[in-house]
Formats: C-alpha cells, sequence, structure tokens
C-alpha cells in the first residue's frame, strides 16, 4: 500500500484538506491528521514490534480482505473484536448486537499503527451500540500509549476468515437500501483468501488473483538473516513449495519481510499447506545455520539478486 501525500486543496484518501477532519477535532483536516511534518506523521517503522500477533496483524492490515480476531486486551470489561476494514473504512464501531469492533485498514492514520488501534480499543471499550468512529483523535495523553500496553504481548492472534463482509450487520439481519449498496461493493472487492493451516506456519496466506493464485507469508525474523537464509535455500533450488510452485519475490511491511510466491491456481489452498510446513523446517535450518557456516559466493549474489526483488509498504 503506497503512501499518499496531499496535493493542495486536492482530496486525500477521500478526505478534502479543507474539510473539518473527521476526527471531531473540529480544526480542517490539513492543519490536523493531514498536517505535514507534524508529529503524526513521524514514522514508526516496526509498529506491531514486541506483540507475539506481530505477523498476523501485518497481514490483516496489508492484504486479508474480510477477517476478524478477537483482541487479547488486558483486564477489559468488554470483548473487542479487530477487523480488517470496517463500513467507511472507520477506525471503530459498535454493531446493533453490541459487538464491538476496530479496524485496521483505515482511511486516515497517522505514523503509529499501534497508537493508533491502542486509542481505537479505548473508544471500544466504553462506546455504545450504534456508535462509530470515523478516525481516532489526537493524542490527549490521558489514554495508554500503544497497543502493546493494552494487548497482552505473548497471546498469538487467531483470524477468521470470512468471504465476504455481512458480518458487518448483527446475524439474521437483512441488509437493505444504501446498507445493501455497500456491501454489495465490498464484497465484489474481495479475492478468494485462506490462511494455511500447517505446524510451524503462521501469517501465511494463499490468495486467488485470477490469473494465477500466490502465498504470501509474512516472517518474524530479521530482513538480513531472512535474505540470507532464503538466498541459502535458492542456491540449493529449495525455494519452492513443491511443483507448481516458484518464488517471486518479497516486499516490506512495517519493519518485517513478506515473501511471496507464485502457485497453480488449479491446486486448492490446502494442497499447498504441507509443502509451506516443508519450506518452514528448511528455513529454519537455514537461519540455525547461518553463524556456523558462512554464505558462500554463489549465495551472496543470491541473496543480492533477492534484494533486488523487493518493494516497501507504507
Amino acid at each position: 500500500m503506497a503512501k499518499r501525500t496531499a496535493v493542495k486543496n486536492k482530496p486525500v484518501d477521500g478526505i478534502n484538506p479543507r474539510q473539518p477532519c473527521p476526527c471531531g477535532s473540529g480544526k480542517r483536516y490539513k492543519a490536523c491528521h493531514g498536517a505535514a511534518g507534524g508529529a503524526a506523521d513521524v514514522i514508526v517503522s516496526r509498529p506491531f514490534e514486541g506483540l507475539a500477533a506481530e505477523a498476523e496483524l501485518i497481514a490483516l492490515r496489508e492484504f486479508v480482505p474480510s477477517a476478524t480476531a478477537k483482541l487479547p486486551v488486558k483486564d477489559a470489561a468488554r470483548e473487542v473484536v479487530l477487523a480488517t476494514v470496517l463500513p467507511m473504512a472507520a477506525a471503530g464501531l459498535v454493531r446493533g448486537d453490541g459487538t464491538a469492533f476496530v479496524g485496521l485498514q483505515v482511511q486516515v492514520r497517522s505514523g503509529d499503527l499501534s497508537r493508533d488501534l491502542a486509542r481505537a480499543v479505548q473508544w471500544a471499550l466504553t462506546a455504545e451500540t450504534g456508535d462509530a468512529l470515523a478516525v481516532v483523535g489526537p493524542d490527549t495523553g490521558e489514554q495508554p500509549g500503544r497497543l502493546q500496553d493494552l494487548l497482552d504481548t505473548g497471546a498469538a492472534l487467531n483470524p477468521e476468515l470470512h468471504t465476504d463482509f455481512a458480518w458487518w450487520l448483527p446475524p439474521e439481519t437483512e441488509p437493505s437500501g444504501d446498507v445493501a449498496l455497500s456491501l454489495e461493493r465490498a464484497n465484489a472487492a474481495i479475492l478468494p483468501t485462506e490462511r494455511l493451516d500447517a505446524p510451524g506456519v503462521r501469517a501465511a496466506y494463499w490468495v486467488d488473483a485470477g490469473d494465477k493464485a500466490h502465498l504470501r507469508w509474512v516472517r518474524p525474523e530479521p530482513e538480513e538473516q531472512l535474505l540470507a537464509a532464503l538466498a541459502r535455500l535458492s542456491v540449493r533450488g529449495e525455494l519452492d513449495l513443491g511443483d507448481g510452485s516458484r518464488y517471486a519475490g518479497s516486499f516490506r511491511a512495517h519493519g518485517l519481510l513478506v515473501p511471496v510466491w507464485d502457485l497453480d491456481r488449479e491446486l486448492h489452498s490446502s494442497e499447498w499447506a504441507p509443502g509451506a510446513e516443508a519450506l518452514g523446517k528448511r528455513l529454519d535450518d537455514a537461519l540455525a545455520g547461518l553463524d556456523a557456516e558462512p554464505l558462500t559466493e554463489a549465495e551472496r549474489r543470491s541473496r543480492d539478486g533477492l534484494r533486488g526483488r523487493q518493494i516497501t509498504l507504507r
């Protein structure tokens, strides 16, 4: 997701800079969340560092279309559900049945996603049924600073993937009017996506992009170590998930590297789970052996080639 910047008097993320900021501060957007060079624009390159759920949070933020997961909020009087995206890309929503949601893929954000989510969670803990939070407000210094302050940092995240956005509404609720139209448009944009379920495989997602399928796997290792391990496997001819797969490259997202493989879309997503498990074991072995056995010249050339096939998402 490329970083978007404001052009004078042109909308950014669907908001006119001259209009009031959706956060409710009373300022114009260009003087509040849209301000250039302000504190809100200081980029935290690895916002979810220190959370066991870091890789899953990045996947849900960047490329999973429709998913929800219960957040492990410490000492919470109310359950808060994390969502990939909410109606109108809102930061928070309390559904008609009282279920409280916070959104990851939002219309406006600061440079620290962890701080934004912490404020949205704080809002969700006390918001009333039917309330919605368009964007998080400015930092008042009264709330916990970041998501790491609110969550059980050692807890894993177990997302539930959905084939549509029907969960925006309470169960047994039939959409109508503008709500039905909004749901129809959102559902039409979803690419079929599945989370691979295999021992040792976390934050790995299969997606059917139409002409081919892909596996996107958010890895927790430091980038240079992971690149070295990938290069070692590449030289050995072991950087794949089996027949019908090919390593395509990688992208950086919020401080971690996300390797990507092209896959034969004729195979069901579950058929790639054994290959992902085996590849994960080969990667672990390669990572463990880096200190004892430095890269060879061929492996260094391979690492440089892999590095050249990277992009960065912000």
